[in-house]
């Protein structure tokens, strides 16, 4: 009797926890300010999306070529806990995804001057490659032109 007595305890006790995978009402909810979104019938979109927690998003694209490929172009911004600014702006092309940002890390310059040797040596070997056959058998991309 007292086991059923402590499991039914055991189960009105957990029934009303809190459960982390459900919101509690004291949780904020961040309010969509702005959702503004355009679709064209040739693949072609915008959108510019803004959040009461102030991230911004800003984006806009067309499709490029028969592949389905989509040139693109947009930003976000939003704010760190702490209170830094963060902004980006990138482009998405053929050429793949260019972020601009002063947020991002640079790569150091490199400290040495590159010896002639070596320059020469990288110019050989691009040489060579450019002037052989491919193989697929060596892992070379040999399908379309």
């Amino acid at each position: 009797m007292k086991l059923i007595v402590m499991t039914c305890l055991l189960a009105v006790t957990a029934s009303a926890m809190p459960r982390p995978d459900k919101p509690s009402q004291d949780d904020d909810i961040v309010p969509i300010i702005r959702d503004d979104r355009v679709e064209f019938a040739d693949g072609a979109y915008s959108f510019d999306v803004e959040t009461g927690d102030g991230v911004r998003r800003s984006e806009a694209g067309q499709s490029k070529g028969d592949a389905g490929a989509v040139n693109m172009a947009g930003d976000y911004a939003f704010t760190f806990p702490d209170g830094q600014e963060f902004y980006l702006k990138f482009v998405a092309d053929e050429s793949g995804f260019k972020p601009e940002s002063d947020s991002l890390p640079v790569a150091p310059a490199f400290p040495y001057p590159i010896p002639q040797f070596v320059l020469d040596q990288i110019a050989f070997a691009a040489e060579e490659d450019a002037n052989r056959e491919l193989d697929a058998a060596r892992g070379d991309y040999v399908g379309y032109d």
